[in-house]
């Protein structure tokens, strides 16, 4: 196994329009993020996966990108990112941006040129085709309305954009294009970031010819000769497939986001028609997904940007006692498995989904689309309590820092509703909590950071019939640890073979031979 930096740090993803802002303008900044890095140095992370900051009108929370080379303004300046930059590597912090390729904004410049006329130089940047038989090119829909047509009015064809119409699919079968994109990233490279989370890099190819739907652009090129990150994320992807992209020595790709965890509990009708998941799926999940990174890397993360809280749909919010147990055993649970594990911002904290009021507080293009078809279909209420369940937006209200009005994040009117349970769930109060989730993420993370068996070692899945049991263990050289978390609200007696020296729990007293609702236990074999 090569050995990486990506392999051995911890990951926080920062969402920065809700993370601090330091101007009362009520969105976060990079400022925001500058005033907080001694926090995360303090959490024992090792590397920030940094949501998007460049210029955008913000139709998609800025995963529509005006322009790759300069920063919003809402959120700052190239002098504040340069200054977040030298913050970050002198507490040796590494950063990974998001790089957005398969679709631009359609203010972006390359978009202005090209619908001005079919025989622009910049035509063929994006993907345009006649109707057909008077209607759409296909029947392709996107994953933000019912058709990923948009018709242009001033030459008469369609766009194809497989997000927002705002979000027209770049084109990445025209080779100037690809260039274009590939000396954006090198010279970011230049300026001294680290790596590259690539949204939805897998939907740049499209099939040739654009058939009706029930060779792929490498994007991955760029990255040659530097010691960065390459990280995909890689909607539709089986862990076979997965197995291919990941390989060490012929793959493309250091790690890649798959979505399998995050659609367990998808119903019928999709996200919005959630169902309960079930332990055997979850180990079904993580245990394909961990033998497919046998040969390269894997990514771990109960949630991020587009998910719900994860202690709200895979925790217990009954009690607050619950919340937090339930909270601690997740990260336990899943940032032990080999690979590198990601933190969401306020997972450290145990943040829950918020209880929005009606369709006006929601700002997720996502959300306010599929209520808007539902007035339409008569599954309006069906719909609205799937968002109260699933929804973006649960993940995007902002960072609980303390007490205070608005938690500490802004002086100003919040750009999105502000969890109501911020005057107990906050980095404050749990900084001066022993027990609270904060500090068990902080015992968690510096296990994990000092432990080569934790970082490297084989991973061995136990107990894979039982019901209530998510247990696993990690060995290398001779050195074994056990994870055992219990993933149910009952109490379960502990098979006898998961005994050992308790190295972490969740559990101020545990009991011998018996799990507490939610226990985890980390364990070294004696």
């Amino acid at each position: 196994m090569k050995q990486a930096w990506w392999k051995e740090r911890v990951f926080y993803q920062i969402y920065p329009r809700s993370f601090l802002d330091t101007n009362d303008d009520g969105v976060g900044d990079l400022r925001g993020i500058i005033e907080k890095l001694d926090y995360l140095k303090s959490l024992g992370i090792g590397a920030i996966w940094l949501c998007p900051v460049y210029d955008s009108p913000n139709d998609d929370n800025g995963y529509d990108i005006r322009d790759y080379e300069n920063i919003m303004a809402e959120f700052g300046t190239m002098a504040d990112f340069d200054a977040l930059l030298e913050g970050l590597h002198a507490r040796d912090i590494k950063l990974v941006m998001d790089l957005v390729v398969n679709h631009s904004s359609d203010e972006h410049a390359w978009f202005n040129e090209s619908r001005k006329a079919k025989d622009n130089p910049y035509r063929d940047y994006y993907i345009w085709r006649d109707g057909k038989d008077g209607n759409i090119p296909n029947n392709w829909a996107s994953f933000f309305a019912p058709s990923a047509w948009k018709l242009d009015e001033t030459t008469g064809q369609y766009y194809l954009h497989l997000f927002s119409e705002k979000q027209p699919d770049l084109n990445w079968e025209n080779p100037v294009l690809r260039e274009e994109v590939y000396a954006m990233v090198n010279r970011w490279f230049d300026r001294g970031v680290d790596g590259f989370r690539m949204d939805v890099i897998n939907c740049i190819a499209k099939d040739e010819g654009l058939p009706d739907g029930s060779g792929s652009p490498n994007a991955a090129g760029c990255y040659a000769g530097r010691d960065c990150l390459c990280l995909g994320e890689a909607p539709f992807t089986s862990p076979e497939e997965g197995a291919k992209m990941l390989d060490e020595e012929t793959g493309i790709f250091d790690m890649i986001f798959p979505f399998d965890l995050m659609e367990i509990d998808d119903g019928p009708n999709g996200k919005y028609d959630p169902v309960p998941w079930t332990l055997a799926k979850f180990k079904q999940i993580v245990n394909r997904w961990q033998t497919a990174a046998e040969h390269g890397w894997g990514s771990l993360f109960w949630s991020n940007h587009d998910q719900a809280r994860a202690v709200s749909r895979f925790g217990c919010t009954d009690t607050e006692e619950l919340r937090v147990r339930s909270a601690k055993m997740l990260a336990a649970a899943m940032h032990l498995l080999r690979g590198t594990p990601f933190v969401y911002q306020g997972e450290e904290l145990g943040m829950t989904n918020t209880p929005f009021p009606d369709a006006s507080a929601i700002r997720d293009i996502e959300g306010i689309n599929a209520l808007n078809e539902a007035r339409i279909s008569g599954r309006y209420d069906q719909i609205w309590k799937g968002i109260l369940h699933k929804g973006r937006d649960h993940a995007r209200t902002p960072m609980k820092w303390n007490a205070s009005a608005n938690a500490g994040f802004t002086t100003g009117e919040p750009w999105i509703m502000v969890n109501p349970n911020y005057v107990s769930i906050n980095a404050a109060a749990e900084e001066n909590d022993s027990d609270s989730v904060l500090n068990f993420y902080r015992k968690l993370i510096a296990i994990r950071n000092s432990s080569r068996t934790l970082q490297y070692g084989a991973y061995r899945p136990l107990c894979t019939e039982h019901t209530q049991l998510f247990a696993y263990e990690r060995e290398l050289d001779g050195e074994t640890f056990m994870i055992v978390c219990n993933m149910s609200g009952e109490r379960v007696s502990l098979p006898e073979e998961l005994h050992g020296q308790v190295v972490l729990s969740n559990c101020e007293h545990t009991e011998v031979g018996v799990f507490a609702p939610y226990e985890a236990r980390v364990l070294r074999k004696i």
